[in-house]
């Protein structure tokens, strides 16, 4: 009974920090999903230890091929990891709930915190802080899945690719191509990786995320017509935030102004969070007159996260399956290299050339990876410093 109690507690002390820690996240997490994918890897790997890096990065290559919202698949894959299926919803809630009400607010009061110079300020630094985790993601990972020759190739040959051709589902392609050439060239013993946990009712929740599909088809009216298009588009959608929101742009036309568009475009971009709450913001703003916008912008969020969640679980679970299959753990070793890529692809575009714009700007830059390679500060610490930063620069004009 005492040995019990002990489990339940901790137990709910596991919930309790996935929650804090996403929670935080979830406030301070700007620059998109690769930004994201880089404070995973430095608080949840470095810091906290909860996983190690080829579990990590595996979850990373995971998040590319499934379709649907990488980095919050990979947050849910993280607390799945920490406390089962209560750990990976409580480690959605927190990182969305942030942004979710952010975007809500948004739709509610447009441009109320448009030009406010210290918000604009504090926003930019947040950026260049996205720039310097991102950038020490990149090489901790380099260092642990780019050791042969192949593999830095891979690496190389993907940023390569994705700098040149950025297109929507390029991404996936370069993930095939790494697995497929990893297959057959790569001549060593492949590298034992740390196994996943396993998903018991995997091919339940594969059957619940087509069914809704299917089903999403049936629903032509009110909240759920709502529904039915945002779980299709999350859903049938591969390459993160960027591709999903014109989609999502095009289901509500009709009923949400061009302005109102464009500051959800906006504000999704520059928001903290996973950047498929403009589904929250499209919910509220099409919200009937006499009905609740909180409501509509629940559903519509719920709806296009909900499949790739699932399809998370179901994909790890097959892939645990595999995993000691000599042939596959090779394709692993070429999908981490081509993930090394593409988080280096988006370190050079959208993270920095939109964040970077002066010297002064490439100074914090350098002077924070410094810092955080050398002392390892707490990723609060940094934070604060930067707000601070972005708070005297935006006083100063």
């Amino acid at each position: 009974m005492l040995d019990s109690a002990k489990q339940n507690s901790a137990y709910l002390t596991r919930v309790v920090e996935i929650f804090s820690a996403f929670f935080l996240l979830g406030w301070t997490s700007f620059g998109g999903p690769a930004a994201h994918l880089g404070y995973f890897n430095q608080v949840f790997v470095q810091q906290r230890k909860w996983v190690v890096e080829s579990q990590y990065a595996q979850w990373v290559a995971l998040s590319q091929i499934v379709p649907g919202p990488g980095s919050s698949q990979v947050g849910f894959a993280l607390g799945y990891h920490r406390a089962g299926l209560l750990g990976g919803i409580v480690a959605f809630i927190a990182f969305t709930s942030p942004s979710f009400m952010i975007m809500v607010l948004l739709a509610q009061f447009g441009h109320i915190w448009q030009g406010d110079v210290i918000f604009t300020g504090v926003v930019h630094a947040l950026k260049l802080l996205a720039v310097v985790v991102v950038a020490d993601a990149c090489l901790t990972m380099w260092r642990s899945f780019c050791q042969s020759r192949l593999t830095v190739f891979l690496a190389l040959f993907s940023t390569a690719i994705l700098i040149w051709l950025p297109m929507s589902y390029i991404s996936l392609v370069v993930l095939i191509v790494a697995a497929v050439v990893s297959i057959l060239l790569l001549d060593t013993e492949p590298k034992i990786y740390s196994a996943l946990p396993s998903v018991p009712m995997a091919g339940l929740f594969f059957c619940l995320a087509i069914l809704l599909f299917v089903l999403s088809f049936f629903l032509s009216e009110g909240l759920g017509q709502l529904f039915a298009d945002f779980y299709q588009a999350g859903a049938l959608v591969f390459g993160g935030g960027h591709v999903v929101l014109p989609m999502l742009s095009a289901f509500v036309a009709d009923t949400v102004s061009n302005a109102n568009l464009l500051i959800g475009y906006a504000a999704a971009q520059a928001v903290p969070g996973p950047m498929f709450t403009m589904a929250s913001f499209l919910g509220a703003a099409s919200a009937p007159e006499g009905t609740s916008s909180w409501l509509w912008a629940l559903v519509a969020t719920l709806a296009v996260f909900l499949c790739g969640l699932l399809l998370m679980l179901s994909a790890q679970g097959v892939w645990q399956k595999l995993s000691d299959n000599r042939r596959f753990l090779a394709a692993v070793a070429g999908l981490n290299a081509a993930v090394v890529g593409i988080l280096l692809a988006a370190l050079y575009h959208p993270i920095g050339s939109s964040s970077v714009l002066c010297w002064q700007d490439a100074l914090m830059v350098v002077v924070g990876f410094v810092w955080l390679k050398w002392k390892r500060p707490s990723i609060l610490f940094l934070i604060l410093a930067f707000v601070l930063l972005g708070v005297l620069r935006g006083s100063l004009g």
